[in-house]
């Protein structure tokens, strides 16, 4: 799935983190707490996050093992930081008037079926959950 891309936001005074996928755009969205700890809860909100795209265990498993160690480092991909940060601003918009973080699977699945245009070609077009199960299933077998 390659590197993770995070933003933070804030909706209603409430500090958010989207995370997106650098290879298939995939987005996780989670409340920012406690963010030191975040390499060390990356791999169960990516496992979560692939079951939720319907991955399997196996292929979950095996992406959440490629993953460690996480490291943290500076951003590589402008494109992808782009991506990033247009998701962070639909934040407020997709929210319902009075939400909870149980809406964040629900923006997490608006995302999921988002086009999105890396180098502005049609043929460049991205659907990210398309895209993730595509690259799980090339990486580590139909599973």
């Amino acid at each position: 799935m390659g590197d993770w891309y995070v933003t933070r936001v804030v909706v209603d005074r409430v500090p958010i983190l989207v995370l997106v996928s650098s290879a298939s755009l995939v987005a996780v969205v989670t409340r920012a707490q406690d963010l030191r700890t975040l390499p060390d809860r990356l791999p169960d909100l990516v496992r979560t996050r692939l079951r939720r795209l319907g991955a399997s265990n196996e292929l979950a498993g095996a992406e959440v093992l490629a993953m460690s160690p996480v490291l943290v480092s500076k951003t590589q991909d402008r494109s992808v930081l782009g991506i990033l940060v247009d998701f962070g601003k639909l934040m407020s918009h997709l929210l319902p008037e009075i939400w909870n973080e149980g809406d964040f699977i629900d923006i997490e699945a608006h995302f999921a079926e988002t086009p999105c245009f890396l180098k502005r070609s049609f043929n460049d077009i991205v659907f990210p959950k398309e895209k993730a199960l595509e690259l799980l299933g090339a990486q580590w077998g139909a599973g």
